[in-house]
């Protein structure tokens, strides 16, 4: 990971859409379902604890479009960065060999932030930059095809993996079993694969039920992504919004049906085939939006606050998912009168504490945009 300086142009509805994505994940340190606990009765205070936390198990909340809003515009950005560097003339020897590196190092980074507080590595690989880099490099090969072939790859990718949670269902009797919590393909093969790696302890099950083989959907995510990238870079723009809004609400609308009928639940914590159309419906339908009031109507300084995160976001992920927030709480304490976390009540601290490392890691990126420099794979 290194700091650089592109002489390219920015996607401007492309940063500030991730950039918007990254400021919910990093609004995770404010703990606004702490303060909701406070309001059991309050219809509003409630919504908000429902919309920034994950839903247990079938359905979804904002909080859970994170995590694909983010893949999906890997995809995105993709499509530039392979077009730019055909125009610089660059081989395909070596963009793969950027593609393998870079894959590598998201994965092995993915590693490391988990094991962050461990007595040793945690090789677990259902984390966000695990699960795109483990993608990444089919990725790359694929966004290599002709754009017709995508739609099939996304296809067979989403055919494959519903008939196999769906053959578990009808093995053991129960369709609907299929994609029970730790008991479905993916949990047997996290049974077997993790467990080939040291472990403080043998590996029985994920908490969450996250699984290691979320990365193949996963996969069908970043190629929506990659064919809404296609349209922004060949599109008009006003044919662009029109196109991506109503793919989306397609999406939405076939998400909600396959899961009414049965056929396939909407379950963000395995990447169901039927998570990844709901959520790339919403992704299309948030990249119209934000495309329409910035690349749209050509008015940008609104999104200049998501720009500044959205074009370092490996750097604020990073540092959000790491001890630094609670080292910036601490340092910042001991300078502050006593108590003044806490001045509109201990179920206000949080909230208190996370809006400082919220501004104080804006500053630092918005330094880091100034001078141009972007913290790039």
């Amino acid at each position: 990971m290194t700091p650089n300086n592109p002489t390219r142009p920015r996607v401007t509805s492309v940063d500030a859409l991730r950039g918007f994505v990254m400021l919910l994940m990093v609004a995770e340190c404010v703990g606004l379902p702490k303060v909701a606990q406070q309001f059991p009765d309050n219809p509003v205070w409630q919504a908000v604890r429902f919309h920034t936390t994950h839903v247990e198990w079938v359905g979804c909340s904002l909080h859970d479009l994170i995590q694909p809003t983010f893949s999906f515009l890997v995809g995105a950005a993709a499509v530039f960065s392979l077009a730019n560097r055909k125009e610089r003339g660059e081989p395909f020897w070596k963009s793969l060999l950027h593609a393998i590196f870079r894959a590598a190092f998201l994965v092995a980074w993915g590693v490391i932030m988990r094991s962050f507080g461990t007595t040793r590595t945690n090789f677990t690989f259902e984390d966000t930059l695990s699960q795109i880099g483990l993608g990444y490099v089919p990725l790359f090969l694929i966004a290599h095809l002709k754009p017709k072939w995508w739609w099939v790859w996304l296809g067979g990718i989403l055919l494959l993996y519903w008939w196999a949670f769906a053959l578990n269902g009808w093995l053991g009797g129960d369709y609907a079993s299929g994609w029970a919590k730790n008991d479905n393909p993916a949990s047997y093969f996290d049974y077997w694969f993790l467990n080939l790696f040291p472990r403080e302890k043998p590996f029985t099950h994920n908490g969450g039920g996250y699984a290691t083989l979320s990365f193949i959907p996963t996969l069908g995510t970043m190629i929506l992504g990659l064919i809404a990238g296609e349209w922004l870079r060949t599109q008009s723009r006003w044919g662009t919004a029109f196109i991506l809004g109503v793919v989306g609400v397609c999406g939405i609308g076939a998400g909600v049906l396959l899961g009414e009928l049965g056929v396939c639940p909407i379950v963000k914590r395995i990447w169901t085939p039927n998570w990844v159309l709901f959520s790339g419906g919403w992704c299309f339908l948030l990249l119209a939006l934000f495309h329409t009031l910035s690349d749209g109507i050509g008015y940008r300084g609104w999104t200049y606050p998501l720009r500044v995160i959205g074009a370092n976001s490996i750097l604020i992920y990073t540092l959000a998912d790491s001890p630094v927030p609670a080292f910036v709480w601490t340092q910042v304490e001991k300078h502050l009168p006593a108590g003044t976390y806490t001045v509109f009540g201990d179920g206000w601290k949080s909230v208190l504490r996370g809006s400082v490392w919220m501004v104080l890691a804006w500053l630092l990126l918005w330094w880091l945009y100034l001078k141009r420099v972007f913290v790039r794979v």
